[in-house]
């Protein structure tokens, strides 16, 4: 959920109620856009994290913050150690019913006098920024973010200059109570579909809960604004009010959901959704640990995905580049395809050589390859008969031998080809650091990433293999990197445990342990479903997946890593979704 005016309202209260007369221990800046203060307050220690990030600008309290401080503290981090450490918070509120805190805080200048200083966090997009100002003199002591006239010229933020507010949006304030006439008004103002009318015309309220309201009230969201009349208005008006009045009496509900299909967090909000009831509602204590929750998963991806971003583009360009190679081999290889004919005409004037005479051009001979056809031979006229002959032979070998090159050269690049596949699908399937490190450094032995001191060769994934448990309680295991693909076909897997791959596409190895155990149809499906859902076919219909007995699985001298070859395999058609996957127990959920 975006930080709109309902979550800061609530998240200021909360902040308010638990902060204030905290002292600030600790100042720091463990990123260019964000601070945590270490606060002590009556409840101990705790952790005040404020980000101005352009993409997730936020503000929590945070019980599982760990990050490293640079050794050199930013400019910033040194001016608020300078007028805020040592301070106590003497408020937090909400600015109006804009998406601005301002958090006071009370503390000793040089004369040692008291004076305030405060604290803006403008939660604005890219827009967002953090800034120290002193209170009696309005004026900007330092921002995290500074804004000269070069970027802004309607607002600067500079060290000496006087603080302002973000102009203020000609919005109706929902704390007045949003009066049904003038909100009809202003709808019809505008054009549209009338979600967006609500969002862009009352203060605080996001895209999201524009959209609830109009669920709530049974207004499709999409309806054109011309269409609505003052009876619809009068119930997104009430809607809205009781809102706001459940607000005002601090009836919030803190909660994080979750679409446990997809094994993904959607939202984060301080009131209920009703767009997500088909989706799992987490209740929490505070409106911070809902924030938190969120961001946590949220950043992680995103960290992973900067940290895989030049490793995924590294790969796809050395793919692209075999690729082309392999289209330009493939034409060579259907051009040498000509050498059997080459070598019929060498032994088709041989024969008939006599019949060759000086300065001949060209020479119709019946060709006893194929019911004595009459074929059509070209000759070099300055050549002799057995020269032409010789000419078509050479032509024959140079062709033979290139052939036999392509083809071998064609092998080896298909293979190199599948094997970058299979990793650019691992890099997707990263759920965390460790595993991308681990990828990472089996790209360096394997020499697609320069390095100069080669990471240690280990057999062992450091990641945990994926374990489900079968309909019938068989245990099955999923690679998710070539290295675990190679651990468990190679390692775990028992001669008559049931191996599953998708069929001439890239994913992972899936493992169906059954031993000496019985097993049936439905477990073969299942295992299947999951090489088909961690596969480059994950959105695709009926995706042809092969299984086997680990015996008939090898792994030839020198292939790359996760490369196998089988033999005498089996294939059954599945399609893989989030909601079959989910039919399938994962062994934790067992409390194994």
């Amino acid at each position: 959920m975006a930080f709109d005016g309902i979550v800061v309202n609530s998240l200021a209260r909360e902040l308010n109620e638990i902060l204030n007369g905290s002292k600030i221990d600790k100042v720091y800046q463990p990123e260019r856009d964000e601070i945590c203060l270490k606060v002590r307050s009556r409840e101990g220690n705790k952790k005040l994290v404020i980000s101005a990030s352009a993409s997730n600008p936020r503000v929590y309290l945070a019980d599982k913050y760990e990050k490293n401080n640079p050794k050199k503290a930013p400019v910033f981090c040194m001016t608020l150690r300078k007028h805020i450490q040592n301070g106590v918070i003497v408020g937090i509120e909400q600015v109006g019913f804009e998406r601005i805190i301002k958090i006071s805080v009370e503390s000793y200048d040089e004369l040692k006098e008291k004076t305030i200083k405060n604290l803006y966090v403008e939660i604005m997009g890219k827009h967002s920024n953090i800034i120290l100002v002193m209170e009696n003199q309005n004026k900007i002591l330092d921002s995290i973010k500074r804004v000269p006239i070069s970027i802004s010229r309607v607002r600067q933020i500079l060290p000496g200059n006087e603080y302002e507010l973000p102009p203020e949006q000609d919005k109706m304030n929902p704390l007045n109570k949003i009066n049904a006439d003038e909100l009809l008004e202003r709808i019809k103002s505008g054009k549209g579909q009338v979600f967006k009318s609500i969002y862009t015309n009352i203060l605080g309220i996001s895209p999201l809960v524009a959209k609830d309201v109009c669920l709530r009230v049974g207004i499709d969201k999409s309806k054109d604004i011309e269409q609505i009349s003052l009876e619809d208005s009068k119930k997104i008006a009430d809607e809205i009010n009781r809102i706001f009045d459940d607000l005002a009496k601090d009836k919030i509900y803190p909660n994080v959901v979750i679409d446990e299909k997809r094994d993904k967090i959607i939202e984060f909000s301080s009131i209920r959704l009703k767009q997500y009831e088909d989706l799992t509602e987490v209740r929490k204590d505070t409106i911070s640990q809902a924030i938190e929750d969120y961001y946590l998963i949220k950043d992680k991806k995103e960290r992973i995905n900067q940290k895989s971003s030049n490793m995924k583009k590294n790969i796809s360009l050395k793919l692209e580049r075999i690729n082309h190679k392999l289209e330009k081999q493939a034409k060579e290889l259907k051009d040498s395809e000509k050498a059997d004919e080459y070598k019929v005409k060498g032994e088709l004037l041989t024969a008939f050589i006599y019949m060759i005479k000086p300065g001949m051009e060209s020479i119709k001979l019946a060709n006893f390859y194929d019911n004595n056809e009459e074929i059509e031979i070209k000759l070099k006229a300055h050549f002799s008969p057995s020269e032409n002959a010789q000419k078509y032979f050479k032509k024959y070998n140079k062709l033979k031998n290139a052939t036999e090159e392509l083809t071998k050269q064609i092998a080896i690049n298909e293979e190199e080809a599948q094997y970058l596949e299979n990793t650019l699908l691992s890099i997707e399937n990263c759920e965390n650091e460790k595993e991308l490190k681990e990828i990472k450094e089996e790209l360096m032995r394997e020499g697609y990433i320069k390095t100069y001191k080669m990471p240690k060769k280990n057999n062992k994934p450091g990641t945990n293999i994926m374990k489900y448990i079968s309909s019938n309680g068989n245990l099955i295991m999923v690679g998710k990197n070539n290295k675990q693909n190679d651990y468990l076909t190679l390692r775990l897997a028992d001669n008559e445990d049931l191996w599953f791959h998708t069929k001439d596409i890239p994913g992972s190895h899936v493992l169906l342990k059954v031993g000496g155990k019985k097993f049936d149809e439905k477990e073969i499906l299942e295992a299947a479903t999951l090489a088909a859902y961690y596969s480059k076919a994950k959105m695709s219909e009926n995706v042809p997946v092969d299984y086997t007995t680990k015996r008939n699985v090898r792994k030839p001298s020198g292939a790359k890593p996760g490369l196998v070859i089988y033999e005498k395999n089996k294939t059954v058609y599945v399609t893989p979704s989030d909601e079959e996957k989910a039919k399938i127990k994962k062994f934790e959920e067992l409390g194994e």
